[in-house]
């Protein structure tokens, strides 16, 4: 295909009118739309005539007419549910000035840890004293309930939730572990 005069011309005419490059093409036939734009652009046809489709605004909502949803909490629930289960109703945690004192007989070392055994490591692991809890874990847990409380700790407020949200109410006291070096002999 070749830009003859005729069709040069039509071109002109229809991009006066304000036709789109792709209503030109569709009427030149056996041309482009891209092929249509690089001619505008090499003949210089910057002027368009305004349509009435170009002048016509459609009308936009606000904002501000528009009512929005309160807001509510993304999640419905937020952290690990069995951890969430050992904060209804208690206080919290204060940390023992000691670790808990556990019975030799009932100390294990990473190969005697079984599916069911707190996971909880006491001391230093260079050290032959080093061992791990062994207590019965928490189920969904790596610990026994005394050592979760250490581990995880409730979840603070956000500084702009913290007036809605109250604290705990302690109603139900759990057994005081065992501290090394406390107690009556």
């Amino acid at each position: 295909m070749s830009w003859t005069d005729e069709r040069v011309d039509l071109l002109k005419r229809l991009w006066s009118e304000g036709l789109s490059a792709s209503q030109i093409a569709g009427r030149l036939g056996s041309v482009t739309r891209n092929a249509v734009i690089g001619k505008v652009h090499r003949l210089g046809l910057s002027g368009r005539a305004t349509t009435s489709r170009m002048k016509s605004h459609r009308p936009r909502t606000r904002m501000a007419n528009v009512k929005r949803p309160v807001n509510k909490p993304r999640f419905a629930q937020v952290g690990n549910p069995a951890v969430r289960a050992l904060y209804i109703d208690t206080e919290a945690y204060v940390a023992p000035a000691e670790e808990i004192e556990i019975p030799l007989a009932e100390r294990k070392t990473i190969q005697t840890l079984g599916e069911c055994s707190c996971r909880w490591p006491i001391g230093d692991p260079q050290t032959a004293e080093f061992h791990f809890c062994g207590r019965t874990k928490v189920p969904a847990l790596p610990y026994c309930e005394v050592h979760a409380r250490r581990a995880f700790q409730p979840v603070a407020p956000r500084r702009r939730e913290r007036p809605e949200i109250e604290a705990p109410v302690a109603t139900a006291s759990l057994p005081a572990p065992a501290i090394a070096g406390s107690g009556t002999k």
